[in-house]
């Protein structure tokens, strides 16, 4: 199967979630979730769905708990525009991409700052 329908399939079923999740779920655990990203596999028998949790309104644990128990739900309902003859099974994984960049920006930050406080110690003279 060629990577570009993988990518169309992907996109299809994020946007579709996210709606059904939105639109449809009646689970008010689910409503702080947003779906991050989709990969399937290349048989497209599994999909990895990336989650994460809006501004901590509610426990992370809990709405990935919610987000778990609608699965059947969601591949039940599978939507009207992903057309696949086989519906992966869903496997929901936290996304943890933001924490990650934040972590990597304070350490920089920590980094430069130091070799950028040593630049201005030595009296700041850079010109020729």
């Amino acid at each position: 199967m060629s990577s570009r329908r993988i990518v169309r399939v992907n996109q299809l079923l994020l946007e579709e979630l996210a709606s059904l999740l939105r639109r449809e779920s009646k689970d008010p655990r689910v409503r702080t979730v947003t779906i991050t990203g989709v990969e399937t596999t290349t048989d497209l028998k599994q999909a990895v769905v990336f989650v994460r949790t809006r501004g901590g309104e509610m426990p992370v644990d809990e709405a990935f708990e919610g987000v778990e128990s609608a699965a059947g739900f969601l591949r039940g309902r599978r939507g009207r525009s992903v057309h696949v003859r086989r519906f992966p099974v869903l496997r929901f994984i936290a996304d943890h991409t933001l924490e990650h960049a934040r972590k990597i920006e304070y350490l920089l930050d920590e980094a430069l700052g130091d070799e950028r406080d040593e630049g201005l110690d030595d009296g700041g003279d850079y010109g020729p």
